[in-house]
C-alpha cells in the first residue's frame, strides 16, 4: 500500500515536473511539431506524385489494351466475314487474354483512383490544419511577449502597485511648502516685529526722507537726464 502511494505520488510529481517543462518550451514545441507536420506533408506529397504517376501509366496501358481489343476485334469479323475461321479462332483466344488483362487493369485502376483521392484529401486537410497551426503559433509567441513583457515590468518595479506608491511621492514634494518663501515671510515678521517697516510706510505716506527708492523716483531721474 505505501509502495503503490509513493509510486502515485512521483508518478504526479513527474506530470506536474513535465507539464512546467512544456509550458517553459511550449513555443519551441509548438514550433518542432509544426516541422514535423511539415515534413510529414512532404511525405504525403511524394507519394501522391508516385501515385500520380503510377495511374499515368495505367490509364496509358488501359487505353493501349482497349484500342488493340477493338482494333483485334474489327480484324475477327474480317475474318469470319472472308471464311477465315482459323484466324479469327485465333483472334478470338488473344481478345478473350486481353479481356481478361483488361478487367485486371481495369481493377488496378480503380485502387488508384480511390487511393489518389484518399490522399490528396487527406493532404487538403493536411496542410489546411499547418496553416492553422501556424497562425496559433503567431498568437502563441504574441501572447508569450505579453506575458514576458509583464514579468520584465514585474523583476525591474514597474507594476501598478509602484506607479501610484512614485505618484504619491511625487504629490507629497510637489505639496511641500516652498521653504524660501517660508524664510521671506519669517523675515518680513521679524521686521513688523522689530518696527523695522515702520519707517518705510512714513516714509512712502510722505512722511519724513525717502527710504527706499520708487518707480517715480526713478522716472524723475531719468527725465531730469534728458534736459
Amino acid at each position: 500500500m505505501m509502495f503503490k502511494t509513493l509510486a502515485t505520488l512521483i508518478n504526479g510529481q513527474n506530470a506536474r515536473a513535465e507539464d512546467r517543462v512544456r509550458d517553459a518550451f511550449a513555443i519551441e514545441l509548438i514550433d518542432q511539431k509544426i516541422r514535423e507536420s511539415e515534413g510529414s506533408l512532404r511525405a504525403a506529397k511524394a507519394t501522391l506524385a508516385s501515385l500520380i504517376q503510377r495511374q499515368r501509366s495505367e490509364e496509358k496501358q488501359h487505353s493501349a489494351l482497349k484500342a488493340r481489343i477493338n482494333d483485334l476485334t474489327k480484324r475477327a469479323k474480317e475474318a469470319l466475314d472472308n471464311d477465315c475461321e482459323d484466324m479469327a479462332t485465333e483472334a478470338a483466344r488473344a481478345i478473350a487474354s486481353m479481356e481478361n488483362e483488361l478487367g485486371v487493369r481495369t481493377e488496378t485502376l480503380d485502387r488508384l483512383d480511390q487511393k489518389v483521392m484518399r490522399l490528396r484529401t487527406s493532404i487538403e486537410s493536411g496542410h489546411r490544419r499547418i496553416i492553422d497551426l501556424k497562425q496559433g503559433a503567431i498568437q502563441a509567441r504574441a501572447v508569450r511577449r505579453e506575458q514576458n513583457i509583464q514579468m520584465q515590468m514585474s523583476r525591474t518595479g514597474v507594476t501598478s502597485g509602484s506607479v501610484e506608491e512614485a505618484e504619491e511621492l511625487i504629490s507629497r514634494v510637489l505639496g511641500k511648502d516652498d521653504p524660501f518663501e517660508r524664510s521671506e515671510i519669517l523675515a518680513d515678521i521679524n521686521r513688523d516685529l522689530n518696527n523695522d517697516t515702520l519707517t518705510d510706510r512714513m516714509a512712502d505716506a510722505g512722511f519724513g526722507s525717502a527710504t527706499r527708492s520708487t518707480a517715480d523716483d526713478v522716472l524723475a531721474r531719468l527725465k531730469a537726464s534728458k534736459k
